[in-house]
């Protein structure tokens, strides 16, 4: 069994891909378009074309996969109550990660050394997604 974190950014997942990719090094793996579904959805009367926008994407960061979509784009994307993780091999790369996903977001809690990691620190990225980003301990397995 395995869970995946997936991220409905209503509207901008196309925005999302691409900051990820530059910012933190993912890879799409796959991306589909809801034009593209063997079954779009409904159009409803009033509401924008979203054929264009994400109907689903995989990325790939580091070892682990995230997906992400447009969702149905009908009200403001919420990220609350979670955040994701991200590990990295030393405090440089903590440090060239933590700036690439703060720019445009907001610092919640600048990189400093803490008990359980020599650089720690948490960030709303500019589309509302916390990350917490931690570099890896010396003396962990």
């Amino acid at each position: 069994m395995q869970v995946f974190s997936y991220l409905f950014l209503d509207g901008k997942a196309d925005q999302a891909i691409e900051f990820y990719r530059q910012a933190i090094g993912a890879k799409v793996e796959a991306l589909m378009r809801f034009k593209e579904s063997p079954e779009p959805p409904p159009q409803r009367e009033g509401q924008p074309d979203n054929s264009e926008k994400v109907m689903h994407a995989s990325l790939k960061i580091g070892d682990t996969t995230l997906f992400l979509s447009d969702g149905e784009c009908a009200g403001k994307a919420k990220f609350e109550g979670f955040g994701l993780a991200l590990t990295t091999r030393d405090e440089i790369e903590a440090k060239k990660m933590f700036s690439a996903l703060s720019e445009g977001g907001q610092v919640r809690m600048p990189l400093a050394k803490t008990f359980f990691s020599p650089s720690f620190g948490m960030v709303a990225d500019r589309f509302g997604v916390l990350w917490m980003v931690m570099a890896e301990s010396k003396g962990a397995s």
